[in-house]
C-alpha cells in the first residue's frame, strides 16, 4: 500500500526557511500532485511565530486554500499563550503527543523542518 499523506513536523521558527521551504513544498506538493494529502504540524517556536507574524499569516492562508491541513500542538499553544490566536486562522489546536508516536511508530512519511 502506497503511503501518500505526508506530515510535515515545522519546528524552526526562521520565516524564510518557513516561506522558502515549508510553505513552498507544502502547497506545491498538494498544486502539483507529489502527495494527496498534506499535513503540517506546527510545534513549538514556530506557535509563537504564527501567532505574530503577518506574512507567515499569509502563507497560513494559501496553505489553508491549497488544501493543506494545518494543526498545532495544544501544550505549546496553550504554554506559550497563543492559542486564541491560531484557532482564529482556521488551525486545529490539538495535543500531538501520541499521535505523533504513532506516525513514527506507524513509519508515516514524516519531514521535520
Amino acid at each position: 500500500m502506497e503511503k501518500n499523506h505526508l506530515y510535515v513536523l515545522w519546528t524552526n521558527d526562521n520565516p524564510v526557511t518557513a516561506e522558502k521551504m515549508v510553505f513552498m513544498y507544502t502547497i506545491n506538493s498538494l498544486k502539483r500532485g507529489w502527495w494527496e494529502k498534506v499535513t503540517l504540524i506546527i510545534w513549538g517556536a514556530t506557535t509563537r511565530l504564527v501567532s505574530v507574524d503577518e506574512d507567515i499569516q499569509e502563507k497560513i492562508k494559501e496553505a489553508l486554500d491549497a488544501g493543506v491541513h494545518i494543526t498545532a500542538c495544544k501544550a505549546c499553544a496553550d504554554q506559550l499563550g497563543v492559542t486564541e490566536d491560531l484557532e482564529k486562522q482556521q488551525i486545529e489546536v490539538i495535543y500531538w503527543g501520541t499521535s505523533l508516536t504513532d506516525l513514527l511508530k506507524n513509519n508515516e512519511p514524516l519531514l521535520t523542518i
